[in-house]
């Protein structure tokens, strides 16, 4: 029984021994784990798929969900996040949130987020030869260019031209073609253009002024307010879908087509390439394969509702829809291919984007001269004039 005594007398001090020995041993596994296994960076963690997650940030010209041009983002994001498995989360902010609508492109190039979804031709101060990439006055419409960018060298030409700002473009949506806008008086002939003020940037913007009119660039969320206190004359936004929903229709009585100016425009995502290669090869592939999922998914939502809000907007709201003259198009055709003039020959990047669009546009234009215009043409004439 005296044995017993002392046994328990030692007991803690070999509890001790044996909780220091196991720390130690936790010790050196973790330190030789930590000399082993490699550091992450800020915007990436482990997960419990067991693979690298990745967090980005992603800014856009439009305010936050708006519609049509807006989901574009959103659902770029849902996109990658499930086909990623929740390894790459694109977080998206409207703008204004982290910097202007207008200031994306350099907030994408200097790294501050990593991506951005706007309209290139925004960017034509920075990157003149930026303009083919959203819409050319008289050009290429949604299918054709989303054919020269895939399938003719167009995306190379794109890379290249932003390559020197660290940046990485993507074709992010389009519209189709366009509206030629809302004005506050009728246009009869092309003097009616001379004096204007009007929302229209872009290569269109120079041709406008060169009819005689004023080109601004203003953001989105600015137009009605502009349009309602006199700031501007006139404002070419999108179309009928996202026109309504802006409620143009409460300030400016004429709405005009056809969209001579954009007649397929092409969004853009762009993206810090420093994020981009960050990133392992397969998350890669998913940010490539959403942004032309999402490119094409915006089209397809345009021509689904394009003409439910042109139909709302003439039998409910009284819009008086008009047909631009032959004689003020085709001035408007001769001013486009002056300033198109002056583009190619005062940037040698816009010169060789040229050659190749105007190669692929001789070649598509002769091919849906006997294809798609041909059945539009033949539907016409079956079915006759639009039912408005």
């Amino acid at each position: 029984m005296g044995n017993t005594s002392k046994d328990k007398q030692s007991m803690p001090l070999v509890i001790l021994l044996l909780v220091a020995a196991l720390v130690a041993t936790l010790g050196f596994w973790a330190a030789d784990r930590w000399d082993t296994e490699p550091a992450y960076s800020n915007n990436a963690s482990i997960g419990g798929t067991g693979g690298e997650h990745f967090q980005w940030k992603m800014i856009t010209t439009w305010p936050k969900n708006f519609p049509g041009l807006g989901f574009a983002a959103e659902n770029f994001s849902r996109s990658v996040e499930e086909m990623s498995n929740g390894r790459l989360t694109v977080h998206v902010y409207g703008a204004g949130e982290i910097v202007p609508a207008l200031g994306v492109f350099e907030a994408v190039s200097e790294g501050i987020v990593d991506a951005g979804h706007g309209a290139a031709y925004y960017w034509k101060g920075k990157v003149p030869a930026s303009v083919f990439f959203t819409a050319v006055p008289f050009g290429l419409t949604a299918q054709e260019t989303n054919g020269w960018l895939h399938y003719g060298g167009g995306l190379e030409l794109w890379q290249e031209a932003y390559a020197p700002y660290n940046l990485v473009p993507m074709a992010g949506g389009s519209t189709g073609v366009q509206m030629a806008g809302w004005f506050n008086k009728e246009i009869n002939s092309i003097a009616d253009l001379r004096g204007l003020k009007m929302r229209i940037p872009g290569l269109a913007g120079e041709v406008f002024a060169a009819a005689g009119g004023t080109a601004v660039t203003i953001p989105g969320g600015e137009l009605y307010t502009s349009m309602q206190t006199g700031v501007i004359d006139a404002v070419e936004w999108v179309g009928p879908y996202n026109d309504k929903s802006l409620g143009f229709h409460q300030v400016a009585k004429y709405y005009y087509y056809p969209g001579w100016h954009e007649p397929g425009s092409i969004l853009e995502f762009v993206f810090n390439k420093d994020s981009l290669e960050a990133l392992p090869k397969d998350l890669q592939a998913i940010v490539r394969f959403a942004s032309r999922a999402a490119n094409q998914d915006m089209l397809d939502e345009y021509t689904a509702r394009n003409n439910a809000a042109l139909q709302s907007l003439v039998d409910e709201h009284g819009v008086q829809l008009r047909r631009l003259p032959d004689d003020v198009l085709l001035a408007l055709w001769h001013g486009a291919q002056v300033v198109m003039q002056e583009l190619v020959g005062a940037d040698p990047m816009a010169a060789k984007v040229y050659a190749s669009y105007s190669d692929f546009y001789k070649g598509v234009r002769n091919y849906h001269h006997i294809s798609e215009q041909a059945y539009l043409n033949a539907r016409d004439k079956v079915f006759g004039d639009e039912d408005f």
